[in-house]
């Protein structure tokens, strides 16, 4: 089997406007030998959006979001690998953010901190072998960090911001905590994302940037509350633009327990099923008293999985909880000790 391709360098700035991508197909040979003679047929195949290992789990093929496109190899190293799967209960939250991207273009995610929205983005895009550009909006996040700027003494080089990067090339730009993003700021997209789909540059000589015909966008934010120091309602014209909205709520929570949570967390740290089960059910409660205004903190998968990779290594579950679970939950010392009362219950029941 061989793979065509052909590929084209990125020039500087906005010198890298054409050809910062092809268009190839997979072809495969298949011989075939018979009364002495060899046959060989080429028979080409649409190249699949993804090389991932785990495209094949979801039902994701018939939403390919580059056919048949290859993007420049100066893209490739933006395109995550490695990504481990994002555990749910049947709300296929893969499959649906894909669909969005297939048919609108863009979406948007919500919800609690540890959630894993910021996972499920980066295994998105590598199922759909896109490059990702990444904005961790803030405060201090300005037009300038995602449009441009002109840099040098004398303010005559320009350099792309993230966004229009994203425009020229394509791919999936991702704004995380989008709702910390200043309104100014934020403004500034409203033409990229509905139908006019440019972005005009009042910073380079009104330049005219064009949406890439494979540039998608996906969101991520916080619900809007006092906790999360920062967040804002989203401004309504920007809130109209995302065309779907995916909420996200933690796989175990107080008394319902997630059988695949317990199993991912067994895999990936090595510990007991028993163990593992404790450890999911001190996060559920964790996550219920977090829900409920008792606790600051809800731990991720990601940190149970630091706390029981701890234990596998021979530490006992309380001192091994001391380093993770315990001192992220807070500083306050009469929370600290809430959370020691109940790890200990669970294990010691």
């Amino acid at each position: 089997m061989k793979q065509e391709q052909k590929t084209s360098s990125l020039g500087y700035g906005t010198d890298a406007i054409k050809g910062t991508g092809n268009y190839a197909i997979k072809t495969e040979s298949v011989s075939l030998k018979r009364r002495g003679s060899k046959i060989t047929v080429d028979i080409s195949k649409r190249r699949e959006m993804s090389q991932s290992p785990h495209y094949h789990k979801y039902s994701i093929s018939k939403y390919d979001l580059h056919p048949g496109y290859i993007f420049s190899e100066s893209l490739q190293s933006l395109v995550p690998s490695g990504t481990p799967e994002y555990v749910d209960s049947g709300q296929k939250y893969v499959e649906r953010m894909i669909r969005a991207l297939f048919f609108f273009k863009q979406c948007a995610l919500i919800g609690p901190s540890g959630t894993g929205k910021t996972h499920i983005t980066y295994l998105v895009a590598e199922l759909t072998g896109l490059p990702v550009w990444e904005v961790n909006c803030g405060l201090q996040t300005s037009s300038y960090d995602l449009i441009g700027r002109f840099i040098g003494l004398g303010k005559e080089n320009w350099v792309d911001g993230q966004v229009t990067s994203w425009l020229r090339f394509g791919g999936l730009l991702y704004l995380d905590e989008a709702n910390m993003m200043k309104q100014d700021v934020a403004t500034r997209l409203n033409p990229v994302l509905d139908t006019r789909g440019h972005l005009v540059l009042n910073e380079k000589d009104n330049e005219i940037v064009t949406r890439h015909p494979y540039a998608y966008l996906l969101i991520s934010m916080n619900p809007f509350s006092a906790e999360f120091a920062g967040t804002k309602p989203l401004n309504a014209a920007f809130r109209r633009r995302m065309s779907v909205w995916i909420n996200f709520d933690y796989e175990s929570v107080g008394e319902k327990i997630s059988t695949q949570e317990v199993e991912l967390l067994r895999k990936r740290s090595g510990v007991e099923e028993d163990i593992a089960y404790k450890i999911i059910r001190v996060g559920a409660e964790m996550r219920r008293q977090y829900k409920s205004g008792d606790l600051p903190y809800a731990p991720s998968i990601g940190d149970l999985i630091h706390w029981a990779v701890l234990i596998k290594d021979g530490s006992d579950p309380m001192s091994s909880a001391e380093e993770t679970i315990v001192a992220l939950t807070s500083d306050s010392v009469e929370v600290q000790g809430d959370v020691r009362r109940l790890i200990q219950s669970i294990f010691n029941s």
